[in-house]
């Protein structure tokens, strides 16, 4: 009889088996790996298996969320981790949860021989049970990993401090543990009151948060945790993520989180730990349509050409020959010819104007790579002005070669940083990233991952960046994260059957405005009035600074006011590209016999140098002919000593 009751009760209470057998065990896949599903003591549980379990059978222990941002636990079965989960929601981390835990525990290392010592995953509300677990059995703990952890359950879900909290959640949490609320509020065994058995096993904490986690404030879980551990004694690890809510969790890329568990489970050496790429596991490019075409050219046509357009920082050299280095070296038997098209100061209305002559010298190129973020807000442009600039480029790029591969930097300086460190985008990174997005333009916002590794303590401004002209530190860095984009848009093997492809290129701009209709106009269209010269190879006799292309040619002068010169042409903008010296004056403009608006042409460097300098005087016109009258004004700037005006090129879109 007894003997068909107990078979009697395998058939009708099937969930209580614990054994690891066939015949208890559901087998299923998850991500490419084995997976067990049973139950332990009621619960309903399941481990991951490794395709290869490494020596000593580690395994990390999920307490809840089990699949949720699962980049760290896939990473570890690929390094023979088991991965393990049992369900106790709605337990809170309650004593009544870790007895289920505790036979959980005996069942992995008897049925399935993992290690006695295990790495409990603690998400959010799971930070409870991965805490309140490991300070009942600190012996069997090799690590402790939390994700944006709840430590105190008055924080979350009492919502006793900053955070809502949650009702429900709350009244829930108070009949698990057997509390009143009175009683909750003084109770002495949330992890952040707990941490004394942890700290006398010296077990290692990783904790990763979201800095402006309003669910589950840093401040009133991590943060305690923290300061407390540090003071018994305990080793703990913060990777605190700027401006990141509750959500998202862990790290795209999880070699942080992954190479903390391996670095303290023994048997793994230095060879197994990945590469930690950026300080919070998400890097700082925007694949968007990719680099497919460049890559056709340069694996199979062996032929290409790669043009640099931007400011100082890309016509110092500096990152700019690093990545022409690395290119040679991933494609040896590629003929480059590299276009070195910066020029100090100028941004991206000057580029969009100068881009044929300087972009397209050689002829089509394959390969652009474009940066004006810096000189757009230094030198005081609008955000209509910023998107006009870079669509000018983009667009006018896009003309000249409908399979141009693109790539946009957003560089970095003092001013940007103050405000990612706000938590804001800059707005030139902002306007410029709108045309990136509307062209499908890869694009790198250095300006962010700098300031993100200031703040992840990785290095400073002052001793090594320098400057926003970098140190060679800077240049490497901005030559790394290059070569990421390069790494990510080419990690799998080029289709036998690629072929280049138009790319993106919308029928209509983002502002009919945009200067990709720009060009540089011949100083002889101008039909000049008395008082103006056209000097052979103009340069200044002040001995100031100029810049390249600036300096030894054909410049339009005049120091007289009154002087006036006429200008017909056809488009809807029309400008001047002057040398503006410490005698910078002002012009007059009319178009088409319209009233006259005034332009003061020195800035706030021509004290020291003769900035190339492109105004665009009108932008606005219907598209059609139309006739320009400039000339000199009697008025001048109170810093400038004298009325000079010095054209270099006329402008015209």
């Amino acid at each position: 009889m007894s003997k068909f009751l107990s078979i009697l009760g395998v058939l009708l209470f099937p969930v209580m088996l614990i054994s690891a057998d066939d015949a208890a065990v559901k087998k299923s896949a998850w991500n490419g790996f084995e997976k067990h599903d049973f139950v332990v003591d009621g619960r309903k549980c399941f481990v991951v298996i490794p395709k290869e379990p490494a020596q000593g059978k580690p395994w990390a222990w999920r307490t809840e969320f089990f699949g949720h941002e699962p980049q760290g636990d896939v990473a570890l079965l690929g390094k023979g981790f088991h991965v393990a989960y049992m369900d106790v929601q709605n337990m809170y981390g309650a004593p009544v949860a870790l007895d289920h835990m505790d036979k959980f525990y005996a069942h992995m290392t008897k049925e399935y021989g993992l290690s006695v010592k295990t790495v409990p995953e603690g998400f959010s509300r799971g930070g409870l049970f991965a805490f309140n677990w490991a300070a009942r059995n600190p012996d069997k703990i090799a690590a402790l990993y939390v994700d944006a952890p709840v430590c105190d359950f008055k924080s979350w879900p009492g919502g006793k401090g900053k955070g809502k909290g949650s009702k429900g959640d709350w009244e829930r949490c108070l009949k698990v543990y057997g509390l009143t609320e009175e009683q909750a509020l003084a109770y002495k065994l949330n992890p952040i009151d707990n941490l004394e058995p942890l700290a006398k096993a010296k077990i290692p904490i990783l904790s990763v948060c979201g800095l402006t986690d309003k669910v589950v404030p840093f401040d009133e879980n991590t943060l305690i945790i923290k300061e407390r551990y540090e003071k018994m004694g305990g080793p703990i690890t913060v990777i605190g993520k700027p401006f990141c809510d509750h959500h998202p969790h862990s790290l795209k890329d999880p070699a942080k989180i992954v190479n903390f568990i391996l670095r303290n489970t023994p048997g793994f050496d230095q060879s197994a730990m990945l590469e930690e790429k950026t300080p919070y596991g998400y890097d700082y490019f925007k694949l968007r349509d990719g680099l497919a075409n460049c890559r056709v050219k340069f694996e199979r046509e062996k032929k290409a050409r790669v043009a640099f357009l931007g400011g100082s920082i890309t016509a110092g050299g500096g990152w700019r020959d690093l990545v022409c280095e690395n290119l040679k070296k991933k494609f040896p038997q590629t003929k480059f010819d590299f276009i070195a098209a910066g020029i100090s100061s100028l941004g991206s209305t000057p580029h969009s104007f100068r881009f044929s002559r300087d972009v397209l010298m050689n002829g089509q190129v394959d390969l652009l790579f474009v940066e004006a973020a810096v000189n757009d807000e230094t030198n005081g442009q609008t955000p209509v002005e910023m998107v006009r600039g870079m669509e000018g480029v983009v667009r006018q790029a896009r003309l000249s070669n409908p399979k141009m591969d693109i790539i946009m930097l957003q560089f970095v300086d003092p001013d940007k940083i103050k405000v990612i460190n706000e938590g804001k985008v800059p707005v030139v990174i902002e306007c410029h990233e709108k045309v990136a997005e509307y062209y499908g333009v890869p694009s790198i916002d250095l300006a962010k991952e700098v300031a993100e590794r200031i703040h992840a303590g990785e290095f400073t401004w002052e001793k090594d960046f320098k400057n926003l002209h970098p140190s060679p530190f800077g240049h490497e860095l901005y030559n790394k994260s290059i070569q990421r984009l390069f790494d990510d848009a080419w990690k799998q093997a080029l289709p036998a059957d690629a072929v280049l492809k138009d790319c993106k290129m919308p029928v209509k701009p983002l502002d009919e405005k945009s200067y990709f209709r720009g060009k540089l106009v011949d100083l002889k269209q101008a039909v000049l009035g008395e008082g103006w010269t056209i000097i052979p190879d103009w340069k200044p006799a002040d001995k100031t600074g100029t810049r390249k292309g600036f300096v030894n040619v054909p410049a339009l002068v005049s120091e007289k006011p009154g002087s006036e010169l006429k200008l017909k042409f056809e488009g809807t903008g029309v400008g001047i590209f002057v040398a503006a010296g410490l005698d910078a004056g002002m012009v007059e403009y009319s178009i088409d016999g319209g009233p006259f608006a005034l332009r003061n042409l020195y800035t706030q460097w021509s004290g020291s140098l003769h900035l190339p300098w492109a105004q665009v005087l009108n932008a606005e016109l219907v598209p059609g002919q139309h006739e320009m009258v400039l000339r000199v004004s009697k008025d001048t700037d109170t810093k400038s000593k004298g009325h000079a005006v010095r054209i270099i090129h006329l402008l015209v879109n």
